[in-house]
Parts: C-alpha cells; sequence; structure tokens
C-alpha cells in the first residue's frame, strides 16, 4: 500500500487530504477518485464534482451559501459504484445551509451520495430516470413554503432516501414523491428508510401527502419500493400519510402517531403491509387494489376507522384504460388481512358504501377486535369472503362478521412501557391461529411466530423486543 496525495488538476482550489491507494505500477495506471478534498466555496464544489471518480469525498465547510439562480450543483455523468460511491458531505452533520432557487441538479450519474446538508431551496429537488443509486442521507429538508410545490422527486432506479429530516410544510405539495419514467413507469427497487417526517399543516382534503409512491397511470407498474422504518408524526396534510399508487411495494415497520393520514393502498396490486404502528390520529389503513397482504399492524386510538376494505368504481385496473377510468377506485380483492390488532378506535373494520363495485375473495383471519364504540365490524356488500380465527372484544357489538367465524372473549391485552398493549400469559389468543398456511414468520415486535401461532399482531414471547414504537432517536439526521 502506498500513501500519496491524489491530484486531478491542480486547481481545483480544494484541500487534498492524504489517503491511500492501490499502487498499479505506473502513475498513469492511479484511478480516478479515491481522494478526499475539502472546499469552501460553490466554485471549488463544482470543480471537485466535475473531477470527482469512484471513492472520492467532497467535504463543504460548514456555512449557509446561497446557489445564484441558474447556476445550480451539477452532478452530470459522475459514475461511482456501488462499494466506491461519490461522497458529498457538510463538515458536520446539518453545518451547510443550501439556500437559493435550486441547490442539486443531477444528470447522467449514478453512485452519488448527499449528506448533512439543510436544503432551504423554492423548486423541487429531482432524481431524475437517467440516474441510478443515488442517495439522499442524513440531512434537513425544509423548502420554501410554496403552494403546489413537491419537495423531493425520485424516478431513478436503487435510489435511497435514508435518515433525513422533512418537516414544517404548510401548503399543498407532497414531501417525497416516487415516479419513474414516462408516464406509466416506476422507478425500481428504492428505499426510503428511517426518515422523519413531521409537521405537515396544510388543511385541504388532499394534496399534502409526506410520501406518495406512484400516481395513477404508473399503478400498474410493478416498483419494488421498500418503506420501512420511518416516522410520522403531525401528518396532517392529507388523509394519506404514505399513499401507495404502485404495485408489489414493501410497507413495514413505521410509526404514524396523532397524525391525520394513515397507510391507503390507493391504487396497486400486491403490496405488503407489515408491522407497522399507527397510533392516535384519524386515518388507519385503507385498501383498494389486488392481492394485498395486511399483517402484524397495530392501530390504537383513532378517531376514524382502523381498517376499511374499499368498494370500486371500477373492478380492476388494466393497461390501456381511459384516464378517467384509472383514476377511479379499483374494488379490494383477494386481500389477505391477518395478524392485526384494532384497538379502541372510533371504527374499527368497515367497508364503504359510496362505490357500488364490492370486495371480493377477501381473507379476514386471526385478528383481534377491540372496541366501544358502533359495531366492530361493519362492512358493507362483500363477495365470497373466508373469515376465520378473529377475537372480538369491548362494547362495541359483533355487526355483520358472520357467525361461527370469531369468538366473543377477552384476550387479556397489558399495555407496557411503550403503550403498546400485548398478550399476556393465558390470554385465549395463545397458539388460537387457523390459518393453515402462516402468512408471516415475525410478528410486530420482530419474534418468531412458531409453529403454532397466536391472534393478533403479537405473538406472546418473554423474549426481548425488536421493534417498538419509533421515536425522534430512532429516525433522521441523528439516527444510528
Amino acid at each position: 500500500m502506498d500513501r500519496r496525495r491524489f491530484l486531478s488538476g491542480a486547481t481545483l482550489g480544494a484541500a487534498l487530504i492524504t489517503v491511500p491507494w492501490v499502487t498499479a505500477g505506473t502513475a498513469s495506471a492511479k484511478p480516478k477518485g479515491l481522494c478526499a478534498l475539502s472546499v469552501g466555496s460553490l466554485t471549488e464544489l463544482q470543480n471537485a464534482i466535475n473531477q470527482a471518480g469512484p471513492g472520492t469525498v467532497i467535504t463543504v465547510t460548514n456555512g449557509t451559501y446561497t446557489v445564484p439562480t441558474g447556476s445550480p450543483i451539477s452532478v452530470k455523468g459522475r459514475r461511482g459504484t456501488k462499494d466506491q460511491p461519490i461522497t458529498i458531505v457538510a463538515q458536520s452533520r446539518g453545518g451547510v445551509t443550501l439556500n437559493g432557487e435550486q441547490s442539486f441538479v443531477f444528470d447522467d450519474s449514478t453512485g452519488v451520495t448527499i449528506s448533512g446538508f439543510k436544503f432551504r431551496q423554492s423548486t423541487t429537488l429531482e432524481i431524475p430516470a437517467n440516474c441510478s443509486r443515488i442517495r439522499l442521507t442524513r440531512n434537513d429538508l425544509q423548502f420554501a413554503d410554496i403552494t403546489d410545490l413537491d419537495w423531493v422527486m425520485v424516478r431513478a432506479d436503487n435510489s435511497k432516501i435514508d435518515r433525513n429530516h422533512f418537516h414544517h410544510k404548510t401548503t399543498l405539495g407532497v414531501m417525497l414523491c416516487i415516479e419513474g419514467a414516462d408516464e406509466d413507469k416506476m422507478a425500481v427497487d428504492v428505499e426510503v428508510f428511517r426518515n422523519y417526517f413531521s409537521d405537515h399543516t396544510f388543511p385541504g382534503d388532499n394534496g399534502g401527502e409526506p410520501i406518495r409512491l406512484g400516481l395513477s397511470p404508473r399503478a400498474l407498474s410493478t416498483a419494488g419500493a421498500k418503506v420501512e422504518f420511518n416516522l410520522f408524526e403531525r401528518a396532517n396534510g392529507d388523509p394519506e400519510a404514505i399513499s401507495i399508487k404502485s404495485s408489489g411495494n414493501f410497507i413495514r415497520n413505521n410509526t404514524i402517531r396523532n397524525s391525520l393520514g394513515g397507510i391507503v393502498l390507493r391504487h396497486g396490486n400486491k403490496t405488503v403491509v407489515d408491522s407497522n404502528f399507527i397510533l392516535g390520529g384519524k386515518e388507519g389503513i385503507r385498501i383498494y387494489g389486488n392481492d394485498h397482504k395486511i399483517v402484524n399492524n397495530y392501530v390504537a386510538g383513532l378517531s376514524g376507522s382502523a381498517l376499511v376494505v374499499g368498494s370500486g368504481s371500477v373492478r380492476d385496473h388494466f393497461p390501456g384504460e381511459s384516464k378517467e377510468s384509472r383514476r377511479g377506485n379499483d374494488a379490494a380483492d383477494r386481500v389477505l388481512i391477518a395478524h392485526n390488532t384494532l384497538l379502541n378506535n372510533g371504527g374499527t373494520l368497515a367497508g364503504e358504501t359510496k362505490r357500488t363495485i364490492e370486495p371480493r375473495d377477501c381473507t379476514i383471519s386471526d385478528n383481534i377486535f377491540v372496541g366501544g364504540n358502533g359495531d366492530l365490524v361493519a362492512m358493507s356488500t362483500t363477495g365470497n369472503f373466508t373469515w376465520s380465527g378473529n377475537i372480538l372484544w369491548g362494547s362495541g357489538g359483533d355487526g355483520n362478521i358472520p357467525a361461527g367465524t370469531f369468538r366473543r372473549i377477552d384476550p387479556k391485552l397489558v399495555q407496557g412501557s411503550d403503550g403498546i398493549s400485548r398478550l399476556a400469559a393465558g390470554s385465549p389468543a395463545i397458539d388460537a391461529a387457523t390459518l393453515t398456511t402462516a402468512p408471516t414468520t415475525f410478528d410486530l415486535d420482530g419474534q418468531a411466530r412458531g409453529s403454532l401461532r397466536d391472534v393478533g399482531a403479537d405473538e406472546y414471547s418473554t423474549a426481548a423486543i425488536a421493534n417498538r414504537p419509533l421515536t425522534t432517536a430512532d429516525v433522521g439526521p441523528g439516527a444510528p
């Protein structure tokens, strides 16, 4: 190992830090990149980016920088790798503020990480479809409070949005959008994790989602996105805190607390909603589309309904349908709803009457429904539903759940120090699950289900709990 200074052009105007590189026989064989640079102006930053290659780390000196209108920070034609990304990082986390109309503008680049900045711009930060493996991590995002401004738009495959704080928006517009190329495609394998979304207070009926994953023309496009371990607090800009308008996604281990918005599968098919906490607030989980799996979720203390199985204005969406048809609601078909705990909400399990096409062929099994308001099950017209193994308790009525598919018995839930009610020893829910094929191998807490599964989101265990409701210590720029 030969330790040398790497300099690509003495005109960079940036401080070079000694880094190791593997000797390749001649000076001309040195790889481009594998260097560390410190820059103190936007000009130096742009020059450093223009020279960056795999492994380059560009550190921006702390301070406030105003990006000139028409001269954004261009990241064009840069090629980091999966193992050696190009990293542009603030000297200290949150120590660099970027003001102006724009900040970074990406084009034809891959393997680039942006970390530690405060973004205060007045236009959308876009990661276009001709990029890939772009990562935004440990940033603070509070854009200009302009009506109809979407803050971050991701169109690039394999992007990562993690450990950021999106906060304080009072106007129409989405904090984080994920779409794709053209009109009907989705970016694939995008990961959104450990972010904190807070204080979205737009008072309109819709259009203020923290996360919107897709759009109606993209409903049938399989995204494979993972939205995991994110915290939403006071997310009041839309009834949909996590709005899914594409197919084949994974929504897991998120916490939504004291928010208007819930998790809504508005368009698309085959999405998994697993092990989420929705606590306080209004909206729970609302489902449209086909072949979803809704398991291990804990929904408690809402003023609205915990879980809604949607009716449709269309039976199914299909390629080539009109735009008007695609914007309609697709009735929920072949949805599995199992091992959820719905506790003390304004409504528990409900259907819809405002659209005429009924949901069909859904399975509702091995859930715990506890409440004191109205009927615990208030489904409208359904077709060929399968019910089994559910436990109902509380002063709420049984509603129209079919006889013989539930027990009216105290599940013996005991509230823990984290505010979550779990099974106590001797609960009738223990080992009482009825589905012959296990829909999930772990419970809400991350504990193994075993061969004899318990009813509800919790599997009784004395082992340590891996997953609890998230707090601000678990997410955002300072997250582990």
